[in-house]
Order: structure tokens, then sequence, then C-alpha cells
């Protein structure tokens, strides 16, 4: 049996659809951190949903606590704005699990309509199949992942699909708090000055458009291209900020 783990905050734009994908789920935990919208009416619609209705404390230790909070011990972590594909729920359906092994499913991610298969966003994997008895997601505040090391891993074949934004504003707003949770986790840990910030933020924006071929991209390329290098420079930025306001002053 598997219980699928969600971590939601004003989840509701997609939500309907992210549950009605997991239907032949046994459990959905459903870690609510703070929603204002109709994320919470949306999940009663649904029996196999158990919301839990928490403070936000960073991406891994809320992935883990949900993980606890569930019933069985093989977790499906999934996002908010992920939609899991016909194709995938049979093939999960058919795995022989094995508690030594972590399972990684391919997302196609999807901006303006289009599916992006530029900027570092195809292809692209994710471990989200895992026994809790065997492993867990990392304790980092921001760009967690499962631990696999020492682990098999299995690569799936079909996809989840991710809607990560829909606007400009949905760049902005996920922009100020990725940025803002890499200052909190690399606080005193890494040096960052201006200099290195607009560094980081050029090098993210040439990675990006160049590297990765966003210019192929068009509009979108660009847009994701200059998102990428804005939010590698504001972390940097943020996280000289916060380095300064703890230094000894020497007077």
């Amino acid at each position: 049996m598997i219980s699928t783990t969600i971590i939601v905050k004003n989840g509701a734009r997609h939500l309907n659809n992210v549950l009605q994908a997991l239907e032949w789920c046994d459990e959905i935990v459903l870690y609510d951190t703070g929603s204002t919208d109709t994320t919470l009416q949306i999940a009663k619609n649904y029996p196999n949903v158990s919301v839990y209705q928490k403070v936000f404390i960073g991406f891994g230790p809320c992935h883990n606590e949900a993980s606890r909070l569930a019933k069985h011990d093989w977790i499906l972590s999934i996002d908010a704005d992920e939609v899991m594909s016909e194709n995938l729920t049979q093939e999960i359906q058919s795995l022989s699990l094995n508690p030594q092994t972590v399972y990684s499913l391919p997302r196609h991610n999807y901006y303006n309509g289009k599916h992006i298969k530029w900027c570092g966003w195809h292809p692209e994997a994710c471990v989200r199949l895992y026994n809790r008895k065997t492993t867990c997601f990392s304790e980092a505040l921001v760009h967690e992942g499962v631990i696999s090391k020492g682990l098999q891993i299995i690569y799936l074949n079909h996809p989840l699909f991710h809607y990560p934004y829909e606007s400009l504003s949905d760049f902005l707003v996920k922009m100020e708090r990725y940025s803002s949770l890499f200052a909190e986790q690399y606080h005193q840990k890494r040096a960052a000055s201006p200099w290195t910030a607009i560094l980081h933020g050029l090098a993210a924006f040439g990675k990006s458009f160049f590297i990765k071929k966003g210019f192929l991209g068009s509009y979108e390329g660009f847009l994701i291209s200059a998102y990428n290098g804005h939010t590698a420079f504001y972390k940097y930025l943020k996280l000289y900020q916060a380095n300064q306001k703890s230094s000894p002053k020497c007077f």
C-alpha cells in the first residue's frame, strides 16, 4: 500500500486535477502550511485525503513530517502543482516495490501552455517514491530531495505533468520565497558579496539561455532564463545581507 504526501499552501489552482489523478491511492496526506484560498474546501471532497494544518518549517523538514503522519511505509511525494499521467499510475501500480530501491519519476514542465524543453527544465527526473523505513528527504530548507545514497534507483518511463507558474507574478513570488530560504539555509555557511551575487546571476542566465538552449524557447525561454538569473542574484544578495547583519562589529 502507498501513501501520497502533498505539501501545499494556496494550491487550489491545480488541486482538483492533482487529487483526481490520485484517487487510486489508499491515503493522501495533505500537509497544509497556511492556505487562505479554497485548498481545504477542495480537499474535503476526496475521502482518501487527510488534512493536517501545520507551520512551515522548510521543505525538507515538512516532507519528512508529512511522511511520519502517513499510514503506510511506502511514500509517494507529489507537489500540489503536479498531475500524474494515467500511464504513470499504471506503471507504479505494476511495480514490485523493494525497500532498498527508490523510484525516480520523469517530470514534464509546462508554462504558458507549452512543454518547456529548454533552460534545464527537460529532461528532468525526481526521486519521489521511497520506503520511509529506508530513507527520507534531506533536511534542506530548499532544494530538498530524497536521500538515495546506497540505494538502487529505478527510473520510471511515464511522466508527471508539472505546472509551476501561471503568470509573471508566480515567478516573482517563488523567487522571493526561495531566495529567502536559500539565505536562511546558508547563513554564515557560505561567503557572499554584491559582486558574487552579480556573477552568480550572470552565470545562471548564461547557462540557462545559452548552454541549456533557452534561446530556442522564444519568449518563454528568455523569461525562464531571466528568472533563473534574477533568482541566483537575489539568493546571494540576501545571503550577503544576512551574513553582514550577524557579523561582529568592530569599533
